[in-house]
């Protein structure tokens, strides 16, 4: 998602500055990320109520513009690009947060806008006036899916400014690592912690097995399986058992989404459960069965024209291989690929639309600066 909004601001506005915060304790996006991505890191940081980055505002302006920090109050515009990080799955304090951050913008006239990403649902009653505050607050809405635009509006009802587009990293184009041999490397199986810690027991405890038997069957058939690594140490622990229990299968670990997207650009088929992975793939007509443990993992595959590609993990092993067969067999995967590529070029339209919605709002803040 960073990439998929550097290049687009980049292009519209090249002097443009980009800011970010860094993750606190590293996380997935650390200071040294940032900087080689081309963010300028932000003075941010939330805890106990209160903002402590306002405090770098005392240090000296030489001082701050020597190692490119800059002050959220010389933030014009901000383009949240959370994902799937408001919603009752994820607690109150991240709708807190907004809500606090929001209102300082406000004040401030920065203008606020919500890249396309999942809502909801909002049934806890602590999150329902965070979420109604934020919402308020902000000049523009996204939401990727009807799911996530109906939990929202439920909540705060139609508005001209909460719009319905679907995920936008669409456009990025995938790089292939230099020196990558994708011969043995056919259909990428790509875990997902969350299909263990955000699901049922049920679900999660039939996880990991249910992608063995993926596994299993692939190596059967002779179809050069390989675990890829799209993010975090519990994803990699997840593939290196999915390897172990068939035999010994490829583990591909990579960091720079670029790659991960060229990766399963190269591949004739996936399997996985990493929403942006799948976006990858079908996005550049890879054929693709998903597991999900929220709506949009539905949603995404019906914009795609292939519902019936989003499996369960309690499938029998015959529902399985049947829906797998269809990856597998020339002709069908044939038509498939055909029918996402037709689907994709009328997404990446839709998400063009987007573009021109957000650089309006941001073509008004430059000339009122």
């Amino acid at each position: 998602m960073l990439y998929a909004v550097l290049q687009k601001v980049k292009e519209r506005y090249p002097e443009a500055t980009l800011v970010m915060a860094p993750s606190p304790s590293g996380g997935s996006q650390p200071f040294n990320k940032l900087v080689k991505s081309g963010f300028y890191p932000k003075a941010w940081f939330w805890r106990y109520g209160i903002q402590w980055g306002d405090f770098a505002g005392w240090m000296p302006k030489k001082l701050r513009e020597m190692y490119g920090l800059v002050l959220d109050k010389d933030v014009d515009v901000v383009l949240d690009a959370a994902g799937f990080t408001y919603s009752d799955q994820w607690g109150v304090q991240n709708s807190k947060e907004l809500a606090r951050s929001t209102g300082r913008w406000k004040k401030r006239d920065t203008r606020v806008i919500l890249l396309p990403q999942a809502f909801g649902p909002f049934q806890n009653p602590e999150i329902k006036p965070c979420v109604k505050k934020w919402s308020a607050n902000a000049d523009l809405i996204f939401a990727r899916e009807t799911d996530s635009y109906k939990h929202l509006t439920a909540l705060v009802g139609e508005q001209d400014k909460i719009k319905l587009f679907p995920d936008f990293t669409n456009l990025v184009s995938g790089i292939l690592p230099a020196g990558y041999d994708p011969s043995d490397k056919r259909i990428a199986l790509v875990p997902n912690y969350r299909m263990v810690d955000k699901t049922g027991q049920e679900e999660s405890e039939a996880y990991l097995p249910f992608m063995i038997r993926c596994a299993q069957y692939l190596v059967n058939k002779r179809a050069r399986p390989f675990a890829l690594i799209h993010e975090g140490a519990n994803d990699r622990m997840l593939a290196e058992k999915i390897s172990e229990a068939v035999g010994g299968i490829p583990i591909v670990k990579q960091t720079d989404p670029l790659h991960i997207k060229g990766i399963i650009g190269a591949c004739d088929a996936t399997i996985g459960s990493r929403f942006h992975g799948l976006v990858s793939a079908l996005s550049q007509g890879v054929p693709s069965l998903a597991t999900g443990w929220s709506h949009k993992y539905i949603r995404l595959f019906e914009d795609y024209g292939f519902k019936e590609g989003v499996v369960s993990v309690l499938d029998s092993d015959e529902e399985l291989h049947k829906k797998m067969d269809l990856l597998l067999d020339p002709e069908s995967a044939g038509e498939l690929k055909q029918q996402l590529n037709e689907k994709s070029v009328g997404l990446k339209n839709l998400t063009e639309e987007m573009w021109k919605l957000v650089f309006s709002e941001m073509d008004e803040v430059a000339k009122e600066r």
